[in-house]
């Protein structure tokens, strides 16, 4: 997974030009795992999905080209091979990806849960990583949470997460199928894709850690 997170670092530095993108790492690993999701898809809708204006989408897709991810045709913006070999990798450590309701111990309206399978995380630590992650993107909470014996405990203390809330737990167990010592991170915003990427950017710098 190391060498993953690099190729995409690699991915994100300035080539050929001293303008600074307009994306990063988690923006790059979104758009990967959403055309693995789909035979093509068109710059309108990786616009839409990475909430970003078409050069910025042309500039990405031409990144990828050079790392031979993608191709493109009349039909849209598709994984080569090597794409989806990469792609691959991650959905291996993080399978599963979900939006919760609001509940008690989130501040934000959208809340984006993310799983990250036990055996790619080697340090997990108190979560206090994970809260800076997190706010580097925007988010305004985060919890991190550890699946031990049936329930979801915050890392560190072990005291379990949502006792009073048993249609969370269920509505996260049936989205996220978590299986024993199994890491979720969960992000919190007034804005949809703020949840989101930051959550991503959380799970992909808890992977490299």
């Amino acid at each position: 997974m190391q060498q993953q997170i690099k190729t995409l670092q690699k991915i994100t530095s300035r080539k050929r030009t001293s303008k600074a993108l307009t994306f990063s790492i988690p923006h790059v690993l979104k758009s990967i795992l959403l055309l693995s999701r789909q035979k093509y898809a068109s710059r309108a809708t990786l616009c839409d999905e990475l909430h970003m204006g078409e050069g910025a989408v042309r500039t990405l897709i031409s990144y990828l080209r050079e790392y031979e991810f993608v191709d493109s045709i009349k039909a849209g913006t598709f994984l080569t091979i090597k794409g989806k070999n990469f792609a691959k990798k991650f959905q291996e450590a993080i399978p599963y990806q979900s939006f919760l309701k609001k509940c008690c111990l989130t501040n934000g309206d959208h809340n984006c849960a993310i799983i990250l399978r036990k055996e790619h995380v080697s340090n997990i630590g108190n979560g206090m990583k994970q809260r800076d992650y997190a706010i580097l993107y925007g988010a305004d909470d985060v919890l991190t949470l550890r699946f031990k014996n049936g329930e979801f405990v915050f890392v560190g203390d072990e005291v379990v997460c949502f006792a009073d809330e048993s249609e969370i737990k269920e509505n996260l167990i049936e989205a996220l199928h978590p299986r024993n010592n199994d890491i979720i991170i969960i992000t919190s915003s007034n804005d949809k894709f703020v949840a989101e990427i930051s959550a991503i950017n959380t799970a992909l710098w808890t992977l490299g850690s």
